[in-house]
């Protein structure tokens, strides 16, 4: 089979939908246990109770958080009353005879997601610090923190599921309070109730076992609601639009944005819209304005989902097809042993990690690009044949005369369009799961 039966553009479930109120950012596990650690480190070190502590963001920003909680082992209490009574807390062995490794902090930050409709929204985020005989940062997982067991991850087996952009943020944000290249801390994250919480997530599909994953990679949570974000790319496109005739280049989240940017540095930055996963939107709306050529630049995971057909590609209404990944590991020149273990594949990722170890991942990343693109070229000649016998794709409703006036959910105005013109174009990018590097391409030349 090569390309899905019908294309699909399912809908957002009623609570990820329309909130007519503004709607708040808030912030990840993996900012929170970043704050924590550093409130706990800055603690141990300072021998004093933190209230607030302040950490950057991968972008820069800095941002303060209260702290909820923190308190001082016994043993560090002890040596802090022995420091304020003239001793020495550095080195080996504390004062009063207290080792340096019985002293321990503990900080707490409790997780606000904005009007995001997450599940470890009020969840708190603990760190306890303590000190350890060499220099550098020891970080695991405690109560509430998944393990991982299973493969395409991009994570150790058996450790801790936080993820790599948390780690670095713990990494820096410790050292801040502590040089690491001269002294060594230990760093556990846990979240209590974090399992109950795990539930309520794929995590245990995923073999994430025994609590949450510490998850983000710009530190912000973006609240989810179908009207809002439809309408900013909707928008964002039809500013695009009225540059010219510039390609529009669809990206399926930040750090695919970031890489898309580096990999055609010759565009302007409108050219480049983050579309999360409104790709049916976005090329609906791309048609509308006759925008001549589309790139879309994604990971696995979501190329994917678009090659099955899926036009709106959120976790709560699709999933990815391993099964096709098989059946592109068959096209590409792969054996059935290779296809049936792609096929039992744990995730998108760990079908890319199986084709890489066969060395077969660029044919078969080109394959995964050529599938979405004859999707996408499919979507866009079938909202071309829709305006054939319509005034335009999605016109806006018209209220009988006497109705009353309901002001529109979302505040963004988007232009009107014309009716859909001839369709853009296409071309496809795999990028790796760092976002910076090109696996793939369909046509195989991008420029």
């Amino acid at each position: 089979m090569t390309d899905p039966a019908q294309l699909r553009e399912p809908d957002l479930p009623r609570t990820a939908k329309v909130r007519r109120s503004g709607l708040r950012t808030g912030w990840t596990t993996g900012t929170c246990a970043a704050a924590a650690a550093k409130a706990a480190a800055t603690a141990l070190v300072t021998l004093e109770v933190q209230d607030a502590v302040e950490i950057g963001l991968p972008s820069g920003r800095r941002v303060t958080f209260p702290v909820a909680s923190c308190r001082l082992s016994p043993g560090a209490a002890a040596v802090a009353g022995a420091v304020r009574a003239g001793g020495d807390s550095a080195g080996g062995d504390g004062a009063g005879g207290v080792r340096a490794g019985a002293m321990r902090a503990e900080a707490v930050v409790v997780k606000d997601a904005g009007d995001d409709p997450d599940v470890t929204h009020g969840a708190r985020l603990t760190a306890s610090v303590s000190w350890r005989g060499e220099a550098g940062l020891e970080l695991d997982g405690g109560v509430g923190v998944g393990v991982v067991t299973k493969p395409g991850l991009g994570l150790e087996l058996g450790g801790p599921a936080i993820n790599p952009v948390p780690r670095k943020m713990i990494t820096e944000a410790v050292g801040e309070a502590v040089d690491l290249a001269e002294r060594g801390l230990r760093v556990i994250i846990s979240v209590p109730d974090g399992e109950r919480m795990a539930r309520k997530t794929t995590n245990g599909r995923l073999g994430i076992i025994g609590g949450i994953s510490i998850l983000g990679t710009t530190g912000i949570v973006r609240p989810f609601s179908t009207a809002s974000w439809r309408a900013s790319v909707e928008q964002a496109v039809a500013v695009l639009a009225a540059q010219g005739e510039q390609p529009l280049v669809l990206c399926t989240g930040g750090r695919t944005e970031k890489g898309a940017m580096a990999l055609l540095p010759g565009l302007p930055q409108v050219c480049f819209v983050e579309v999360g996963d409104f790709t049916g939107a976005a090329l609906r709306r791309a048609m509308e304005y006759g925008v001549p050529r589309v790139v879309f630049v994604g990971m696995a995971g979501k190329l994917t989902k678009l090659a099955a057909g899926v036009l709106m590609t959120h976790y709560t209404r699709s999933k990815v097809s391993t099964g096709l990944l098989g059946q592109i590991t068959r096209a590409a020149g792969g054996d059935d042993e290779l296809a049936a273990r792609v096929t039992e594949a744990n995730t998108a990722r760990h079908a890319v990690e199986l084709w890489t170890e066969a060395g077969l991942l660029g044919p078969a990343g080109t394959e995964l690009c050529r599938r979405v693109g004859d999707v996408l070229a499919r979507f866009c000649a079938e909202l071309t044949a829709a305006a054939g016998t319509s005034a335009g794709v999605n016109p806006p409703a018209v209220q009988p005369a006497g109705t009353p006036s309901v002001p529109p959910a979302v505040p963004p105005a988007v232009p009107p369009a014309p009716p859909a013109r001839t369709p853009p174009v296409i071309e496809v990018v795999m990028v790796g799961f760092s976002g910076r590097d090109i696996i793939a391409a369909f046509p195989e030349r991008v420029a």
